[in-house]
């Protein structure tokens, strides 16, 4: 039985036991400030156990793309190694809200298993809570009960609370829960050690295959527990392990699910998988973290230096080293294994076919970039264990890792095999050190809710109203970096949620005569949040909430200019253009957007003009709201990938031959309230991605009337109206008389090279050449360095400048005497300092830029010594 089938197998079964089947939230998390990743099945339904809205099904099934590779779940450093860890697995899950509970959620696990995958079942093993006096927990016996029907007593085993007590997190809904093991063994092994003696020993033949999640209670942040007014069921079972286990492999990787991508990889490689164990783990790696970098970028989340885009581009920077390093891969190769991947995934997850040539562009320029990066990374170990020294530091270890995407035991891998060690302690510190500055900055302490008025519908009215009437529903308190804030929850609020690009609204509630600004509004999974500096003194009284309009308005102009805009480049540029981020606040409105080549000015004159057009036309907006999103797909609007929606939507139209987007965001009622639109800028924002900032309205007015103003400037500085001829005429001016100085500064080189070689000092078989003067620019004085450097062997040379009446130095070294040990930077450190300057370079090539121009003779008089 291959995975597919093994999937809709599943799936399968729950819908036909009354279980909604639902789509796989993206990869990537929004409005949930505990998580940057999907890591497990139940987080898009988090509302739903956290009360914060009612289940509009009680019953769901899906399967559910998850990454562990951050916080408490993080298995980066295991993939690989064993046979069953992975970064982006597959979670199989069905669901009850406060409908079924504990015995059918047993039944119809054994059945599955059992009955339809023909799981034997004198391998399979339960485990249950077996309570915990601390908590003041009973055992739960009624899971064990029901356990019973199935299985004998000795797969039944009781289970402490670290492995059979399911959490959220530090505070949420929470539970018992039973998972069910299975022993992969054979039976000789078996009739020696029994099963039940190493379930959840970390066995890898011995491994759970399910988990059934009892949520009966909530975890309060003084740490009590507290029954849940309505009961829930949420399990989760890796689609890559049951796959292992139905097609009788003794691992992951040998299923279908990643032999299509690892024979894929051993071809490239010229390698045989399972000939060597170091490249085998190298081709595992590689095929796993394939699949996590492919299905973040299809989600929406490019590699970056920030938060979970550093987290996808260390996965790909460790994907790319494990290939350079044990597969002799030296060329970029991961963009095309999409090819491969998207196949796997057509019937199911079919965003990689359609998003493939923007993923592989991606990818490959990821990885062109982190090759030189790599390259040079190594250049600086070589360096290291070249300068004579028996150990490399834990500082420039964590260094390695830190910058170069070194791994420690690459680093102590070479190392080794140059008779060196490593400082494994300094390297741990220094990791332990940049812990905590993260923890230190992110850390944030967020009290229980409290609960002023019951309701858990909230309404959000600030697509019609700017202001209106409501009671406070509950409010928390929140402390970060040492400063205090509330969060308060409305029944009824015209605050718009950041979310979709758009900022959320700022303004104030009015509780009686008191007036509480309101400094942001965000979401919280789907609750709409305001954040306070202070509580209202009267909490239980009527509440009137007013944003910002002015702001609002002017945010609306720049978000209905975006879907203008959208559609304007997709006319020009073709209908590969997707929306791939947006920034829309009250000032400003930036676009991100897959492209692969810089707009051309004609492009952009096009783009702008189209969107004016539009503007112009004064179009009505035409809102739909509730639309079955089948009925929205066929209307043409569209949808962003790594965006989960409904099975209704909002659907937004400016045109609908124009303009048709599914967006829940707040819009002018006709295009003519936006004014006017400009685009400020057009740059690279990641690879394969190109970004717009534009401006609108009063903006785009105070953008004209200030080039207006610069270009009346210039006009009465050239004393004449006719700028564009003027400008011309002094810019062929200036590069006639460039080309002059250049031409003396030439012969300036020449004569002084001639000079200076006449002034060589042989220093223990060095030719040493010292010189103080005046250079009229950096490219002058670096030309005369590399000359001297072609034509004089041993060459030891100490330079010091002045540019523009600043200090500049240069130290240069013939190839020869870096090999001996001779390192330009080392000789520059010191010589800055005499002109109050830093600077550095290779070991063949230094400079350095100052303050002191005084210093100039003392800083060769340092190099001197050091060479003497």
């Amino acid at each position: 039985m291959d995975a597919k089938i093994i999937r809709k197998t599943f799936l399968k079964f729950f819908e036909s036991r009354s279980h909604k089947i639902v789509s796989s939230a993206p990869i990537i998390i929004k409005n949930d400030p505990t998580l940057m990743f999907t890591n497990a099945g139940m987080n898009q339904f988090k509302d739903f156990f956290l009360g914060n809205k009612p289940a509009d099904v009680r019953r769901v099934a899906d399967t559910q793309k998850c990454l562990r590779v951050s916080g408490k779940h993080n298995d980066l450093e295991e993939v690989g190694m064993d046979t069953y860890h992975h970064t982006m697995f597959e979670m199989l899950g069905n669901w009850s809200f406060g409908d079924y509970f504990k015995k059918e959620a047993i039944e119809w696990a054994w059945e599955l298993l059992v009955d339809n995958l023909k799981l034997p079942k004198e391998r399979l093993y339960a485990t249950f809570f077996g309570g915990d006096k601390n908590e003041n927990l009973t055992g739960d016996n009624e899971a064990a009960n029901y356990w019973n029907r199935f299985l004998p007593g000795a797969h039944i085993l009781s289970g402490t609370k670290k492995d059979n007590f399911w959490e959220m997190g530090d505070t949420g809904p929470c539970g018992p829960c039973s998972e069910l093991h299975i022993d992969l063994r054979p039976q000789s092994e078996i009739d020696q050690i029994p099963g039940s003696d190493l379930v959840n020993k970390d066995h890898p033949q011995v491994v759970e295959i399910w988990n059934l999640v009892f949520i009966q209670y909530n975890r309060l942040a003084n740490g009590l527990l507290e029954d849940l007014p309505e009961k829930h069921i949420d399990t989760g079972m890796g689609l890559e392990r049951l796959t292992m286990v139905v097609q009788g492999k003794e691992s992951n990787y040998d299923t279908d699910l990643f032999q299509p991508l690892i024979q894929w990889i051993a071809k490239r490689a010229g390698k045989s998988y399972g000939d060597d164990e170091k490249a085998d783990v190298a081709i595992r790696v590689i095929a796993d973290h394939i699949r996590a970098i492919a299905f973040a970028i299809a989600d929406g989340q490019l590699p970056s230096n920030n938060k979970a885009g550093y987290v996808i581009r260390r996965i790909l920077r460790r994907a790319v080293r494990y290939g350079y390093t044990f597969l002799e891969l030296k060329k970029p190769f991961l963009n095309e294994m999409i090819t491969v991947l998207a196949l796997q995934f057509d019937d199911v997850f079919p965003e990689l076919t359609q998003q493939q040539q923007f993923i592989q562009k991606v990818i490959g320029e990821e990885e062109v970039s982190f090759l030189r990066t790599l390259e040079n990374g190594l250049k600086k170990l070589e360096s290291i264990t070249k300068s004579g020294s028996h150990k490399i530091d834990g500082r420039m270890a964590f260094e390695l890792y830190d910058t170069y995407g070194f791994p420690l035991d690459l680093t102590a891998l070479i190392a080794k095999e140059n008779g060196m060690e490593v400082d494994r302690i300094g390297f741990e510190k220094e990791m332990e050190a940049q812990k905590n500055r993260s923890k230190i900055a992110g850390k944030q302490t967020t009290g229980d809710w409290t609960v002023v008025n019951e309701g858990h519908e909230i309404r959000f009215s600030g697509y019609t109203e700017f202001e209106t009437d409501t009671i406070l529903l509950r409010y928390r308190e929140v402390k970060q970096k040492d400063k205090v804030r509330y969060q308060l929850v409305l029944e009824t609020t015209p605050f718009y949620a950041e979310s979709g690009g758009q900022v959320g609204d700022t303004g104030y509630l009015q509780f009686g005569d008191e007036e509480i600004e309101v400094l942001d509004t965000k979401k919280e999974n789907d609750l709409i949040v305001h954040l306070t500096e202070k509580l209202p003194s009267v909490l239980e009284t009527s509440v009137k909430g007013v944003i910002d309009e002015y702001k609002r308005r002017s945010t609306e102009n720049n978000h209905s200019a975006t879907h203008l805009l959208h559609a304007a480049l997709r006319s020009v540029l073709g209908d590969h253009v997707r929306q791939k981020g947006s920034l829309v606040n009250d000032k400003i409105l930036r676009f991100d957007f897959s492209h692969f080549a810089k707009m051309t000015s004609d492009e952009i004159k096009e783009v702008e003009r189209m969107v004016n057009e539009k503007i112009c036309a004064n179009i009505t907006l035409n809102e739909q709201k509730n639309v079955p999103i089948d009925r929205a797909k066929e209307m043409g609007a569209m949808a962003l990938f790594g965006e989960k929606y409904g099975d209704f939507v909002r659907v937004i139209t400016f045109d609908p031959n124009y303009s048709v987007e599914l967006c829940g965001g707040t819009h002018v009622p006709k295009t003519g309230n936006i004014g006017l639109f400009k685009i400020v800028s057009e740059g690279s924002s990641a690879a394969g991605v190109r970004r717009i900032e534009a401006v609108t309205s009063r903006e785009a007015i105070n953008f004209y009337e200030d080039k207006l103003s610069v270009i009346a400037d210039i006009e009465g500085m050239l004393k004449t109206p006719k700028v564009k001829e003027t400008v011309k005429k002094l810019m062929d001016e200036n590069t006639s008389i460039q080309k002059k100085i250049s031409e003396l500064s030439n012969k300036m080189i020449v004569r002084i090279k001639k000079e200076l070689k006449k002034e060589i000092e042989d220093k223990n078989g060095k030719n040493l050449i010292i010189y103080e003067g005046y250079f009229p620019n950096q490219e002058s004085l670096k030309q005369l360095a590399f000359d001297l450097r072609r034509e004089v062997e041993n060459l030891v040379l100490l330079i010091a400048a002045s540019i523009d009446n600043k200090p500049v130095l240069t130290v240069m070294l013939s190839d020869n005497l870096v090999s001996e040990g001779m390192n330009a930077n080392e000789l520059i450190r010191p010589m800055a300092r005499e002109i109050k300057g830093g600077g550095g370079g290779q070991p063949f090539y230094a400079t350095a830029g100052g303050k002191d121009i005084s210093g100039l003779k003392k800083a060769l008089n340092a190099g001197k010594e050091m060479i003497y």
